[in-house]
C-alpha cells in the first residue's frame, strides 16, 4: 500500500437521472485511521476502494444487523455486490466517507473477536504500517512486530501452520469428510488421551487447518487478488451471457405444480383419504420452499419490494413461516458460512455438530449465548448419525418456533423500507392458522387421531427438504482459515453441489446448486445449471476444488462427519476423565 498522504481524492457520487453528476472529494484514509473509527465503536467497512461508514444505516438495513457488522474492518466489495440490487448498492455511496489506496488487508471484525486500538495510542495516523502489520499472522497465533488491531494470538494455531499454506497444489480428497480427524494420535505422536480436554480440542482444529491450508490455495495477497479479479470478471461474463434475467415461463410451470398439488390436497381431503392428502400438502410446502428462497434473494422480479411481498405471501401465507426470520438467518448464513461460531444454520445443539468445535461450549454471535455442551448435549451428539433422519421428519416445528420468535420479539427491521414487513408477516401467520389449522385441520378431518395424523404425516414429508438443506454444508470445511481469505474461495470451500439429472431438478429446486448459488446468490434458480460450467471452469483456472457429489454419496458424507465428530465426543470424554484422575491424584500426594 502506498504511504498515505492528506492529498483528497475526488469521485463521482451518484444522482438523479437528468441532473448533472456532482464530484465530491473523498480524503485518503490509512488503515490506522480505520483501524481508530472501529475502534471507537464505528461500522466501517471498505466498498470499491472506498471507506463507508454504516452507523446511521445499520438500524435501516433489510437484512439485519449481524450481516453488516460480520464485514466491519473489511473489504466487502464482493460480499455486497452479489448480495445487493444495483439500487441498494447505488444507496450506499451516501455513507462513503473516505478512500483506500492498494490491496486492502482485512481486519478481524469485532463482532467475531476483533481487537482495536485507538487512533490516539500513537502515530500521526499517516505512517505506513502494512508492511510491519500482518493480521493473518496473528489469526493464526504467530507475533506480529506491530500489534494494530485484530484478533489475539490464539494457543490453537502455532506458526507453522503458515507454512503449510503455500502448499497450495489442488490436492483432493475421496470426499469432504474422507479425512477423519477423530484419530488416536496427536501431531506430535502423543496418544489423544493422554492430553486434557483443551488440548485436544486444539489439535484437532490445527488438523483441520492444516488439511484445508494444504488443499486450497495459498493465503497471500497476490494469490487472494487474483482469485478475485477472476471471480469479478465471471460476475460480468454471467452477466452479459444474460443468466440474472429470470425466466418467467419456467415459474409459470412452477404454479402449475403447486396448483395441482394443492388440489389434489383437497380432493383427496374431501375423499376421506387423509393420508394421501397430508402427503400433497407437504410435497406443496416442500415445493413452495423453492420460491420463497428464490424471493428472498430478489431472484425473482429483483424489485426489493415485490419480491418481499412474494416471499411473505409464499411464507407466511401458504406456508407458516416467517421469511423475514429466514433473511436475517440467511443472510449471516452467506456472510460466514460454516462458521461454528457465527453461521447459525449448522448452530443446531443439543440434537447436532458438524464440528469438533461445538464441544467447547462455544458462544453464537448469532444467538448471542452460548451453545453448551451439557448432558442433553452429550446424549444426542453420541447417536447423532443415527438420529439425524429421524430428527429430519420433525424439523418444520422447529422453523414454526423460529419464525414465531423472530415475529413476537420484533427482530426484524422496525425502520427504513422495510419497517412493515413484521405486520404484514403477523397478517400472513394468522391467515394461515386460519385456513390450515381451523379449516383444514379442525373442520374437515372428523376425528382428534386423524387430525394427528394428518398433522404428522404433512410435516413429515419435509424431511427431503430437510436433508437438502443441510446437506450442502454438513460435510464441508468449518476451518477459520482467518481474514484474508477471499470471498470466493471460503464459499468453494464450505459448500457443495449434488449432481442430479436436468429432469430431477424440480425435486431439488435449486438446493443442488448451493456453490454457484453462494457465489452468486441473486441468480434465478433456472438459470444455475447454466451458470455451473463457468463456475466449474473458473474452478480449474484459479485451482480451487469443486466439490460436486451425487445425493447418495452426499448423504454418506453428511452421515459419516456426524459419526466422526461422535467420536472426538467420545474421546473427549475420555481426556476429561484422565485428567480429573491427574488432578485426584495430585491431590492425594
Amino acid at each position: 500500500m502506498a504511504t498515505p498522504t492528506n492529498a483528497p481524492i475526488s469521485a463521482a457520487a451518484s444522482a438523479p437521472r437528468g441532473k448533472p453528476t456532482k464530484t465530491r472529494v473523498y480524503p485518503l484514509m490509512s488503515r490506522r485511521q480505520v483501524e481508530g473509527l472501529i475502534a471507537q465503536g464505528r461500522v466501517v467497512i471498505i466498498i470499491d476502494q472506498f471507506v463507508v461508514k454504516l452507523d446511521g444505516w445499520l438500524a435501516y438495513h433489510p437484512g439485519g444487523d449481524k450481516a453488516i457488522l460480520h464485514m466491519v474492518g473489511r473489504d466487502a466489495t464482493d460480499e455486497v455486490s452479489v448480495l445487493h440490487s444495483p439500487e441498494a448498492r447505488s444507496q450506499m455511496t451516501r455513507y462513503r466517507i473516505g478512500r483506500v489506496e492498494g490491496h486492502w488487508r482485512n481486519f478481524v471484525p469485532p463482532i467475531q473477536g476483533g481487537k482495536f486500538r485507538a487512533l490516539e495510542e500513537g502515530g500521526s495516523g499517516f505512517e505506513d504500517i502494512d508492511d510491519n502489520d500482518d493480521d493473518t499472522m496473528r489469526f493464526f497465533g504467530a507475533p506480529s512486530p506491530s500489534d494494530v488491531g485484530s484478533r489475539e494470538a490464539s494457543p490453537v494455531f502455532d506458526t507453522a501452520d503458515i507454512h503449510v499454506r503455500r502448499r497450495h497444489g489442488a490436492a483432493q480428497s475421496s470426499s469432504p469428510a474422507s479425512v477423519s480427524s477423530a484419530t488416536s494420535t496427536t501431531d506430535d505422536g502423543h496418544d489423544d488421551k493422554d492430553m486434557d480436554g483443551t488440548a485436544f480440542l486444539d489439535s484437532e482444529t490445527r488438523k483441520q487447518i492444516r488439511l484445508d491450508l494444504h488443499k486450497y490455495p495459498a493465503l497471500d495477497d497476490g494469490t487472494q487478488s487474483d482469485i478475485v479479479r477472476k471471480y469479478r470478471l465471471l460476475n460480468e461474463r454471467i452477466k452479459a451471457e444474460g443468466l440474472y434475467n429470470c425466466d418467467y415461463r419456467a415459474y409459470a410451470i412452477e404454479v402449475m405444480r403447486y396448483t395441482i398439488l394443492f388440489a389434489a390436497m383437497l380432493t383427496f381431503l374431501r375423499w376421506g383419504w387423509y393420508f394421501l392428502s397430508a402427503a400433497c400438502l407437504g410435497c406443496f410446502w416442500h415445493q413452495l420452499v423453492f420460491s420463497a428462497h428464490d424471493a428472498g434473494h430478489m431472484g425473482i422480479t429483483h424489485n426489493f419490494h415485490v419480491d418481499t411481498c412474494i416471499g411473505i405471501f409464499i411464507a407466511d401465507f401458504m406456508g407458516g413461516l416467517s421469511i423475514g426470520w429466514w433473511k436475517r438467518n440467511h443472510n449471516v448464513h452467506h456472510i460466514v458460512t460454516n462458521s461454528p461460531e457465527h453461521d447459525p444454520d449448522i448452530e443446531h445443539l443439543p440434537f447436532f455438530a458438524v464440528s469438533h468445535r461445538f464441544l467447547g461450549n462455544l458462544t453464537s454471535s448469532y444467538y448471542e449465548r452460548v451453545m453448551e455442551y451439557d448432558l442433553a448435549a452429550r446424549f444426542f451428539l453420541s447417536l447423532q448419525s443415527y438420529l439425524y433422519y429421524p430428527i429430519m421428519l420433525f424439523g418444520r416445528f422447529n422453523l414454526y418456533r423460529l419464525s414465531w420468535d423472530h415475529l413476537i420479539m420484533g427482530r426484524g427491521p422496525k425502520k427504513g423500507i422495510a419497517w412493515w414487513h413484521r405486520w404484514l408477516e403477523v397478517a400472513g401467520q394468522v391467515f394461515f392458522w386460519v385456513w390450515f389449522g381451523y379449516g383444514i385441520v379442525y373442520r374437515s378431518i372428523p376425528n382428534n387421531w386423524d387430525r394427528f395424523v394428518f398433522v404428522i404425516i404433512s410435516h413429515m414429508f419435509q424431511a427431503p427438504l430437510h436433508v437438502q438443506i443441510t446437506l450442502s454444508h454438513f460435510a464441508m470445511s468449518t476451518a477459520d482459515l482467518g481474514p484474508q481469505e477471499s470471498f470466493p474461495q471460503k464459499m468453494l470451500r464450505t459448500t457443495m453441489d449434488v449432481d442430479c439429472p436436468t429432469w430431477l431438478d424440480f425435486f431439488h429446486g435449486g438446493l443442488q446448486f448451493q456453490v454457484v448459488h453462494h457465489m452468486y446468490p441473486r441468480i434465478p434458480r433456472h438459470n444455475l445449471r447454466k451458470t455451473q460450467r463457468l463456475v466449474q471452469d473458473f474452478c480449474n483456472d484459479v485451482g480451487i476444488p469443486y466439490a460436486l457429489y451425487g445425493f447418495v454419496d452426499g448423504n454418506k458424507d453428511v452421515i459419516g462427519r456426524l459419526a466422526e465428530v461422535s467420536r472426538q465426543a467420545a474421546i473427549l470424554a475420555k481426556c476429561q476423565k484422565v485428567a480429573a484422575h491427574h488432578i485426584q491424584g495430585g491431590h492425594r500426594h
